[in-house]
Protein backbone atom coordinates (compact mmCIF):
# COMPACT_ATOMS: atom_id res chain seq x y z
CA UNK A 1 0.00 0.00 0.00
CA UNK A 2 1.70 3.08 -1.15
CA UNK A 3 1.72 6.52 1.48
CA UNK A 4 -0.72 8.22 -0.32
CA UNK A 5 -3.06 5.64 -0.08
CA UNK A 6 -2.83 4.93 3.41
CA UNK A 7 -3.12 8.99 4.04
CA UNK A 8 -6.30 8.61 2.39
CA UNK A 9 -7.54 5.42 3.99
CA UNK A 10 -6.86 7.34 7.09
CA UNK A 11 -8.63 10.54 6.05
CA UNK A 12 -11.54 8.67 5.06
CA UNK A 13 -11.56 6.28 8.53
CA UNK A 14 -11.30 9.93 10.03
CA UNK A 15 -14.52 11.18 8.41
CA UNK A 16 -16.64 8.29 8.96
CA UNK A 17 -20.35 9.45 11.01
CA UNK A 18 -19.33 13.13 10.72
CA UNK A 19 -21.19 14.31 7.70
CA UNK A 20 -17.86 16.31 6.44
CA UNK A 21 -16.69 16.26 2.76
CA UNK A 22 -13.38 16.56 1.38
CA UNK A 23 -11.84 16.97 -2.30
CA UNK A 24 -12.26 13.34 -3.89
CA UNK A 25 -8.58 11.60 -4.01
CA UNK A 26 -8.66 11.24 -7.59
CA UNK A 27 -8.06 14.57 -7.96
CA UNK A 28 -5.25 15.59 -5.24
CA UNK A 29 -2.79 12.31 -6.90
CA UNK A 30 -1.40 11.60 -10.69
CA UNK A 31 -2.97 8.65 -10.46
CA UNK A 32 -5.77 7.14 -8.33
CA UNK A 33 -7.32 3.65 -10.26
CA UNK A 34 -9.74 0.69 -8.36
CA UNK A 35 -6.68 -0.96 -7.53
CA UNK A 36 -5.13 1.73 -5.11
CA UNK A 37 -9.13 2.20 -3.97
CA UNK A 38 -9.25 -1.38 -2.75
CA UNK A 39 -6.05 -1.33 -1.23
CA UNK A 40 -8.05 1.75 1.11
CA UNK A 41 -11.21 -0.73 1.31
CA UNK A 42 -9.04 -3.39 2.82
CA UNK A 43 -7.39 -0.78 5.66
CA UNK A 44 -10.70 0.91 6.38
CA UNK A 45 -12.09 -2.45 6.87
CA UNK A 46 -9.15 -3.43 9.64
CA UNK A 47 -9.63 0.25 11.52
CA UNK A 48 -13.24 -0.52 11.89
CA UNK A 49 -13.05 -3.81 12.83
CA UNK A 50 -10.20 -2.99 15.27
CA UNK A 51 -13.04 -0.33 17.12
CA UNK A 52 -15.76 -3.34 17.09
CA UNK A 53 -17.40 -3.74 14.28
CA UNK A 54 -17.58 -6.71 12.23
CA UNK A 55 -17.49 -6.85 8.47
CA UNK A 56 -21.65 -8.56 7.76
CA UNK A 57 -21.37 -8.79 3.85
CA UNK A 58 -20.44 -6.63 1.08
CA UNK A 59 -22.41 -4.05 -1.17
CA UNK A 60 -22.10 -3.51 -5.17
CA UNK A 61 -22.54 0.47 -6.14
CA UNK A 62 -23.17 1.20 -9.12
CA UNK A 63 -25.06 -1.73 -10.74
CA UNK A 64 -27.68 0.42 -12.80
CA UNK A 65 -25.81 1.01 -15.84
CA UNK A 66 -28.39 3.58 -16.14
CA UNK A 67 -27.03 5.82 -13.48
CA UNK A 68 -23.37 5.87 -14.99
CA UNK A 69 -23.68 9.16 -17.25
CA UNK A 70 -24.55 10.54 -14.49
CA UNK A 71 -22.23 9.94 -12.11
CA UNK A 72 -19.37 10.02 -15.03
CA UNK A 73 -18.26 6.17 -14.01
CA UNK A 74 -18.51 3.23 -16.22
CA UNK A 75 -18.71 0.43 -13.92
CA UNK A 76 -19.93 -1.16 -10.32
CA UNK A 77 -18.47 -1.00 -7.37
CA UNK A 78 -17.67 -2.45 -3.79
CA UNK A 79 -17.14 -2.03 -0.01
CA UNK A 80 -18.09 -3.73 2.99
CA UNK A 81 -21.49 -3.39 5.08
CA UNK A 82 -20.85 -3.83 9.42
CA UNK A 83 -23.13 -5.30 11.65
CA UNK A 84 -23.56 -1.29 12.95
CA UNK A 85 -24.59 -0.31 9.56
CA UNK A 86 -27.13 -3.52 8.55
CA UNK A 87 -30.39 -2.35 10.79
CA UNK A 88 -33.60 -4.56 10.96
CA UNK A 89 -36.24 -2.02 9.10
CA UNK A 90 -39.31 -3.15 11.20
CA UNK A 91 -37.41 -2.40 14.46
CA UNK A 92 -36.76 1.39 13.63
CA UNK A 93 -40.12 2.61 15.51
CA UNK A 94 -38.57 5.96 15.45
CA UNK A 95 -37.23 6.70 12.38
CA UNK A 96 -34.21 6.22 10.98
CA UNK A 97 -31.29 8.98 11.69
CA UNK A 98 -29.46 10.69 9.00
CA UNK A 99 -27.09 12.86 11.29
CA UNK A 100 -23.26 12.02 10.32
CA UNK A 101 -24.33 11.22 6.10
CA UNK A 102 -23.51 14.11 3.78
CA UNK A 103 -25.77 14.79 0.77
CA UNK A 104 -27.89 11.16 1.68
CA UNK A 105 -29.72 9.45 -0.85
CA UNK A 106 -32.09 6.37 -0.68
CA UNK A 107 -32.41 3.29 -2.78
CA UNK A 108 -34.52 0.21 -3.34
CA UNK A 109 -32.43 -2.82 -3.37
CA UNK A 110 -32.82 -6.98 -2.82
CA UNK A 111 -30.27 -8.12 -0.75
CA UNK A 112 -28.84 -12.32 -1.31
CA UNK A 113 -27.93 -14.21 1.89
CA UNK A 114 -25.12 -17.05 1.33
CA UNK A 115 -25.53 -20.24 2.52
CA UNK A 116 -22.41 -21.45 0.72
CA UNK A 117 -19.26 -19.41 -0.59
CA UNK A 118 -19.40 -18.83 -4.09
CA UNK A 119 -16.31 -19.17 -6.30
CA UNK A 120 -15.15 -17.34 -9.42
CA UNK A 121 -15.43 -20.20 -11.60
CA UNK A 122 -19.68 -20.65 -10.39
CA UNK A 123 -22.06 -20.06 -13.50
CA UNK A 124 -25.82 -18.58 -12.38
CA UNK A 125 -27.22 -21.54 -11.58
CA UNK A 126 -24.76 -22.74 -9.18
CA UNK A 127 -24.82 -19.23 -7.64
CA UNK A 128 -28.44 -19.47 -6.83
CA UNK A 129 -27.58 -22.52 -5.34
CA UNK A 130 -25.31 -20.95 -2.92
CA UNK A 131 -28.12 -18.15 -1.75
CA UNK A 132 -30.82 -19.62 1.13
CA UNK A 133 -32.94 -16.39 1.36
CA UNK A 134 -33.34 -13.05 -0.42
CA UNK A 135 -34.94 -9.60 1.07
CA UNK A 136 -35.35 -6.35 0.07
CA UNK A 137 -33.96 -3.19 1.78
CA UNK A 138 -33.69 0.17 1.65
CA UNK A 139 -29.88 1.55 1.51
CA UNK A 140 -28.92 5.29 2.47
CA UNK A 141 -25.97 6.09 0.86
CA UNK A 142 -23.81 9.62 0.95
CA UNK A 143 -20.90 11.17 -0.49
CA UNK A 144 -17.63 12.43 1.32
CA UNK A 145 -16.86 13.77 -1.76
CA UNK A 146 -19.17 17.42 -2.32
CA UNK A 147 -21.91 17.59 -5.12
CA UNK A 148 -21.67 13.43 -5.68
CA UNK A 149 -18.62 14.10 -7.89
CA UNK A 150 -15.77 11.58 -8.03
CA UNK A 151 -14.52 8.79 -10.21
CA UNK A 152 -15.83 5.29 -9.58
CA UNK A 153 -12.43 4.60 -7.64
CA UNK A 154 -13.06 7.73 -5.40
CA UNK A 155 -16.21 6.12 -4.56
CA UNK A 156 -15.12 2.63 -3.64
CA UNK A 157 -12.79 3.90 -1.42
CA UNK A 158 -15.37 6.13 -0.07
CA UNK A 159 -17.37 3.47 1.53
CA UNK A 160 -18.53 2.49 -1.64
CA UNK A 161 -20.97 5.30 -0.84
CA UNK A 162 -22.46 2.78 1.88
CA UNK A 163 -24.00 4.19 4.99
CA UNK A 164 -26.93 2.01 6.20
CA UNK A 165 -29.10 -0.87 5.12
CA UNK A 166 -32.51 -1.02 6.50
CA UNK A 167 -33.64 -4.70 5.89
CA UNK A 168 -37.17 -6.44 5.15
CA UNK A 169 -38.19 -9.33 5.29
CA UNK A 170 -36.82 -12.68 4.61
CA UNK A 171 -37.20 -14.85 1.47
CA UNK A 172 -36.90 -18.07 2.09
CA UNK A 173 -35.87 -19.47 -2.00
CA UNK A 174 -36.90 -22.95 -3.13
CA UNK A 175 -34.88 -25.69 -4.27
CA UNK A 176 -36.49 -25.24 -8.11
CA UNK A 177 -33.02 -23.40 -8.96
CA UNK A 178 -34.84 -22.73 -12.14
CA UNK A 179 -38.32 -20.91 -10.66
CA UNK A 180 -35.30 -18.73 -8.20
CA UNK A 181 -33.92 -17.57 -11.17
CA UNK A 182 -36.89 -16.37 -12.99
CA UNK A 183 -38.16 -14.46 -9.66
CA UNK A 184 -34.62 -13.05 -9.45
CA UNK A 185 -34.76 -11.98 -12.93
CA UNK A 186 -38.51 -10.48 -13.66
CA UNK A 187 -39.51 -8.53 -10.61
CA UNK A 188 -40.42 -4.68 -10.19
CA UNK A 189 -40.44 -2.13 -7.07
CA UNK A 190 -42.42 0.56 -6.53
CA UNK A 191 -40.73 3.15 -3.96
CA UNK A 192 -43.01 5.92 -3.24
CA UNK A 193 -42.30 9.02 -0.79
CA UNK A 194 -45.20 9.95 1.48
CA UNK A 195 -46.31 12.90 -0.40
CA UNK A 196 -46.92 10.33 -3.24
CA UNK A 197 -43.95 10.69 -5.84
CA UNK A 198 -42.90 7.49 -6.90
CA UNK A 199 -40.27 6.04 -8.93
CA UNK A 200 -40.40 2.67 -10.03
CA UNK A 201 -37.41 -0.43 -11.25
CA UNK A 202 -37.11 -3.68 -12.59
CA UNK A 203 -34.32 -6.51 -11.73
CA UNK A 204 -32.72 -6.02 -14.74
CA UNK A 205 -31.55 -2.68 -13.81
CA UNK A 206 -29.04 -4.24 -11.80
CA UNK A 207 -26.35 -5.56 -14.37
CA UNK A 208 -29.13 -7.75 -15.72
CA UNK A 209 -30.63 -9.27 -11.99
CA UNK A 210 -29.61 -9.59 -9.03
CA UNK A 211 -27.83 -13.33 -9.39
CA UNK A 212 -25.56 -11.58 -12.46
CA UNK A 213 -24.59 -8.77 -10.04
CA UNK A 214 -23.50 -11.58 -7.59
CA UNK A 215 -21.46 -13.09 -10.42
CA UNK A 216 -19.74 -9.60 -10.93
CA UNK A 217 -18.70 -9.21 -7.61
CA UNK A 218 -17.34 -12.87 -7.42
CA UNK A 219 -15.25 -12.03 -9.97
CA UNK A 220 -14.23 -8.57 -9.01
CA UNK A 221 -13.07 -10.33 -5.84
CA UNK A 222 -10.98 -12.36 -7.28
CA UNK A 223 -9.51 -10.33 -10.44
CA UNK A 224 -8.08 -7.65 -7.47
CA UNK A 225 -7.13 -10.03 -5.00
CA UNK A 226 -9.35 -9.09 -2.66
CA UNK A 227 -11.31 -11.04 0.37
CA UNK A 228 -13.52 -14.00 -1.58
CA UNK A 229 -17.15 -14.09 0.01
CA UNK A 230 -17.77 -16.13 2.69
CA UNK A 231 -20.81 -18.22 4.04
CA UNK A 232 -23.32 -16.24 5.88
CA UNK A 233 -22.71 -12.66 4.15
CA UNK A 234 -25.49 -10.67 3.29
CA UNK A 235 -24.57 -8.31 -0.53
CA UNK A 236 -26.61 -5.90 -1.83
CA UNK A 237 -27.08 -5.82 -5.21
CA UNK A 238 -27.43 -2.47 -6.10
CA UNK A 239 -30.47 0.09 -6.49
CA UNK A 240 -33.28 -0.85 -8.83
CA UNK A 241 -34.07 2.44 -9.10
CA UNK A 242 -32.79 6.22 -9.47
CA UNK A 243 -31.31 6.90 -6.00
CA UNK A 244 -33.48 9.93 -4.62
CA UNK A 245 -32.62 12.36 -1.51
CA UNK A 246 -32.95 11.40 1.77
CA UNK A 247 -34.45 14.22 3.91
CA UNK A 248 -35.25 14.37 7.40
CA UNK A 249 -39.03 13.72 7.87
CA UNK A 250 -39.89 12.05 4.66
CA UNK A 251 -41.25 8.61 4.91
CA UNK A 252 -40.65 5.82 2.44
CA UNK A 253 -42.39 2.51 1.65
CA UNK A 254 -42.01 -0.44 -1.41
CA UNK A 255 -43.58 -2.03 -3.22
CA UNK A 256 -42.64 -5.60 -5.38
CA UNK A 257 -44.62 -7.09 -7.95
CA UNK A 258 -43.37 -10.30 -9.34
CA UNK A 259 -41.16 -11.52 -6.04
CA UNK A 260 -43.48 -11.86 -2.03
CA UNK A 261 -41.10 -9.47 -0.78
CA UNK A 262 -41.89 -7.06 1.94
CA UNK A 263 -40.31 -4.50 3.85
CA UNK A 264 -41.39 -2.00 6.36
CA UNK A 265 -41.72 1.84 5.26
CA UNK A 266 -39.24 4.06 6.85
CA UNK A 267 -39.47 7.28 8.54
CA UNK A 268 -35.96 9.44 7.85
CA UNK A 269 -35.11 11.92 11.01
Amino acid sequence: MTGTALAFANEAFALLGTGRQVAPFSSRTGAFALTDAYDIVARVAALRQARGETPVGRKIGFTNEAVWTGYGISGPIWNYMFDTTVLDAAGLKDGFPLAGFAEPRIEPEIVLHLAKAPSANMDEDDLIGCIDWVAPAFEIVHSIFPGWSFTAADGAAAFGLHGALLLGEHIELCADRERSHRLLSNFTVEMTRGDGMCVQGHARNVLGGPVKALRFLVRELARHGSEPLHAGELVTTGTLTEAMPARAGDSWSMRFTGIDAGCAPVRLR
